[in-house]
Order: structure tokens, then sequence, then C-alpha cells
């Protein structure tokens, strides 16, 4: 009775993941997984294998009908951690499915989940116009808004009027560019870089820096997505971070200049000057190269076009500007995790090996 008695004292959470088969909640389950009040429901268009710690739900998001068969039901969730992303081609198309997205999840949990205590919102830079161009650096959370469109402010903006007069509280998290290990996602700038070194490495070439002359020497930094997951745990069970916003980062800075030959060298790769080229475009032609590959070196059989991000790898290397935030919010109230980026890429690199995605 007595080995219980600790148990019976914590109150069961249970997560809500959306957006669970991306690089940010697939590590957000991964370190759920290791806190052991945490039951864990993960929703995403796949689903996924459930296991004793967590169930899958495959829903459509943008369809609220099929929002409320799925989900409706979900009576224990105790936080919703929402990471969902819709990609489009353009600002102002990302806002009504990325928008609606929300709204439709909060719509069917908040009054199915009397016991709902916090909503947590997956942000980003693109709050402080970094996509834009040129932003104010360091971003910090108090920044006034830029000219919308933009998804992440209609989203927050959602959950502050949705949360007047609630017993629940929301936080928002806004990470760098995200490290992390996932395949077929958008925005995985680590795997870009893993595959396109890989390609280079097998054609014979050095490893040349493909973005803006300028963009090689900014100053930018990221954030790990396990750090992320520990930052996105606390600001939601914290109370001291109720309804706030929170930039997380690695808490170091770096050059591709300085930071472009360690990863040359972990390839066994000498570098050559930048050389500005599209990825999307000289990546194009590069599927039969890819599949041999696969064949030559017994990787997994992964398509070419679920390691592919080249879009998102010409829009990272394209900022020839600073591009980083003061993280210093998060650690006065508390928050004190840090990586050192080198080795985010690094670790995440042996884990592609490891994995056999790349030689």
């Amino acid at each position: 009775m007595n080995m219980n008695s600790k148990e019976e004292h914590t109150p069961q959470k249970t997560a809500l993941v959306v957006g669970a088969g991306g690089v940010i909640g697939r590590n957000l389950i991964e370190h759920l997984i290791t806190l052991p009040e945490w039951d864990i429901i993960g929703v995403s268009r796949r689903g996924g294998e459930n296991t004793t710690r967590i169930r899958y739900i495959s829903a459509d998001l943008l369809d609220p009908l099929d929002v409320r068969q799925k989900l409706g039901s979900l009576s224990e969730v105790t936080h919703i951690f929402y990471a969902a992303y819709q990609d489009k081609p353009t600002w102002a198309e990302l806002v009504p499915p990325n928008l609606a997205m929300l709204v439709n999840v909060v719509d069917v949990i908040e009054p199915a989940a009397h016991a709902l205590q916090h909503i947590s919102l997956m942000q980003g830079y693109k709050v402080y116009g970094a996509h834009l161009g040129p932003f104010k650096t360091p971003a910090r959370e108090t920044d006034p808004n830029h000219m919308p469109p933009e998804f992440n402010i209609d989203q927050q903006n959602f959950l502050e009027k949705r949360q007047q007069g609630k017993r629940w509280t929301w936080s928002a998290l806004r990470p760098s560019v995200v490290g992390g290990f996932a395949l077929g996602n958008p925005m995985n700038l680590a795997l870009v870089i893993a595959i396109y070194a890989s390609m280079s490495k097998e054609l014979g070439l050095p490893l040349r820096f493909p973005g803006k002359p300028g963009a090689y020497h900014s100053l930018l930094e990221m954030t790990d997505a396990g750090l992320l997951a520990k930052a996105t745990i606390w600001a939601a069970t914290d109370t001291r971070c109720a309804n706030q916003a929170f930039n997380i980062t690695n808490g170091d800075l770096f050059r591709w200049s300085e930071m472009w030959p360690k990863i040359a060298a972990y390839f066994n790769l000498e570098t050559a000057p930048p050389l500005q080229m599209s990825l999307s475009v000289v990546m194009e032609d590069k599927e039969t190269l890819w599949n041999n590959m696969v064949e030559k070196y017994g990787l997994e059989k992964n398509s070419y076009q679920s390691v592919s991000s080249w879009a998102f790898g010409d829009f990272v290397f394209s900022w020839d500007y600073d591009f980083f935030a003061d993280g210093t919010k998060a650690r006065r109230l508390g928050f004190h995790e840090f990586v050192e980026t080198e080795s985010m890429f690094m670790n995440i690199f042996d884990g592609l090996r490891k994995a056999k995605v790349i030689p």
C-alpha cells in the first residue's frame, strides 16, 4: 500500500498531442513517455501504433464533423498540445486552414473535457516577421505584431479571447528553426543538410553552402526538438507561465561560416566557397541518384519525397540577415535547459545514420 501511496497522490494528466506525426509532436510524445504522471493521446492524419502509454487517433482536423466523431468523447484530456501545421504556397493561404484546425479542436475538446487545464500553442518567429525580411533582433515576446496575414497571431488571438473567464490557461512557444529527427516533414533543416551532404559525397563533390552570400555570415540560432519538448511541458504546468508566450532557443548563436566546415568534417567532406543555388531546382533530378544510394548502402527504403525538404532549405539559407530572439524570459521564470547547436546537429546526423536514413 505504501509503495503506491505516492502514485495515488499524483493526479494523472492526459495530454492530447495534436500534430503527433511531426518533428515537434513526435519529440514531445517521446518526452511525455518518460514522465509517469502523463497519459498520452496522439492525433495526426496518419495515426500511429498504439502502445500501453499512447493511443493514436487519425483525424482530418479541417473537417469539423470528423473532429467531433474522433475527439468528441475525450473527456479525460487535461492538456492540449497543439503542434499541427498545414503548408500552403503563400502566407495568406496559410491562415484559413491553420486557424480552422485549432478552432475545430478547441470547439470539440473544451466542452467535453471538464478538467481541461491548459492549451499549449506552437508558434515560431513568423510572429516577429522573421520570414518577411530583416527584423528587429533580438526579438522579444513584447514586440508588436506585424501587418497580417499571419496565422500564428490569429491562433493566439483566438486562444486569448476563448480563455477569458475560463479555468484553463494557454501558453505559446516560439522556437527558432527546430532541429530533430523526423521524415516527411516540410520543415526539417538537419535532414536537408544530411541528404545534401550525402549526395555531395556520392558525387565526389565538396560541400558548398548553397545560400545567399550574406547568409553565410549572419548570426542565427536553432531550437533542439528535445529541448523544446521539455520547455513545452514546463510552460504548460508551471502556473507562473499562464497566458504568456515564450521564445525557446538552444541558448547559443552561430554563423554558417563557422558551422559549415564542422558539418562537412562530420561527413568527411572538404568545403568549397559558397555558391548560391536553389536546392529545389538542382535536387529535382536526383531521385534516381537517391534510389541508387538506398540500394548501394542498404538504407531504409524511404522515398525521395519523404527525405526532401529542399524548399525549406532554400528558405533558411536565404536569410542574409541576423535571425535570433531573446530567450531570457523563460530562464527568468525557471527554465534553464540549453543545448549546444553543434552537438545537436551531430546527434541528429548520428540518429539518421543509426536509422539507416543516410549512409
